[in-house]
């Protein structure tokens, strides 16, 4: 029989890649975590890692068995709130860091009824598109775009299909023409995003099994994200954004997606928080409240034409 605490001590030696790192975080000692991973391995009859003196690996039967190690805690997990008792309140205060196209755009709808269920908590909500670092800045969890190997911190899925698409308004198409391929972005006025003194203009697809790469210009830049959004609805430019912040301008008319043939970068969104302790009640369920909504808007975005 597989043992929850087994299952939650192979994902975060996984992620962290020593069995000590793991022990330290969960306040045990190395030999315990040892113990529950060959525990696990003789359950499932199969071997997770591949183990030397100085290095840990996950096998390939690990590496295919992790997702659904991560499925099940997650599951468990949301069966877990689900039987807290009704009067257990969710107080206290959660800050949170969140990009500012994706906080004000999508999620603060999801912020406010978030709040409306559970009056007794407090929210302090940072948008900005700095990356905050979580164990140095005054907030408990952050969303943040991009694929995340750092094992040092805690990262919860939320939209790990969603990748970037190409927009335009429809005014601005019909002053300036459609673009038919990549290379003819080049021609046309680009609005691109700024972080951390880096100017984001060289944007890249993929069809099949080619890749594409083409260095843009325009006549503006922000570094803010929504700024960029806001300009490309009043048809200043084409813009290359994050399909959960642009869907419902989409579903709505103001903007439409270009080159649906070629597949933008991909562009996962998580939460991520400094340690598993500190994955609270309220985080836990904020997290949910957050991903069912990426997941309504994952569910319209466009396939790319192969």
């Amino acid at each position: 029989m597989l043992r929850f605490e087994d299952l939650t001590l192979f994902v975060r030696a996984a992620a962290l890649g020593s069995f000590s790192a793991t022990a330290r975080e969960a306040g045990i000692q190395p030999g315990q975590v040892s113990t529950a991973i060959k525990r696990l391995e003789e359950n499932l009859q199969i071997r997770l890692f591949a183990r030397s003196t100085r290095h840990l690996r996950l096998t390939q039967e690990g590496e295919r068995w992790l997702p659904y190690a991560v499925s099940v805690l997650e599951t468990l997990e949301a069966g877990f709130q689900q039987l807290k008792p009704a009067g257990d309140e969710i107080s206290g205060l959660l800050q949170i860091a969140v990009p500012s196209d994706l906080g004000r755009h999508l999620l603060l709808e999801v912020f406010h009824r978030f709040r409306q269920q559970h009056p007794a908590l407090q929210l302090r909500i940072l948008f900005s598109d700095q990356v905050s670092d979580v164990f140095k800045d005054p907030v408990d969890i952050a969303f943040r775009y991009g694929n995340t190997h750092d094992a040092s911190y805690v990262a919860l899925p939320l939209a790990a299909t969603n990748r970037r698409v190409l927009v335009a308004s429809a005014d601005y198409l019909l002053r300036e023409g459609t673009p038919q391929t990549p290379e003819q972005l080049k021609q046309h006025n680009a609005l691109t995003y700024t972080l951390q003194g880096r100017t984001y203009d060289n944007w890249s697809f993929r069809r099949q099994d080619k890749h594409y790469q083409v260095a843009v210009k325009g006549t503006v830049t922000s570094n803010d994200a929504e700024v960029i959004r806001r300009l490309a609805i009043k048809g200043e430019g084409i813009a290359y954004k994050s399909w959960i912040d642009v869907c419902e301008d989409v579903q709505m008319g103001a903007l439409q997606v270009l080159l649906p043939q070629y597949q933008g970068d991909d562009l996962p969104l998580n939460l991520i928080c400094p340690h598993r302790q500190q994955l609270s009640p309220a985080v836990r369920l904020l997290h949910q409240a957050v991903k069912s909504r990426c997941e309504i808007a994952l569910s319209t975005q466009p396939a790319t034409e192969l």
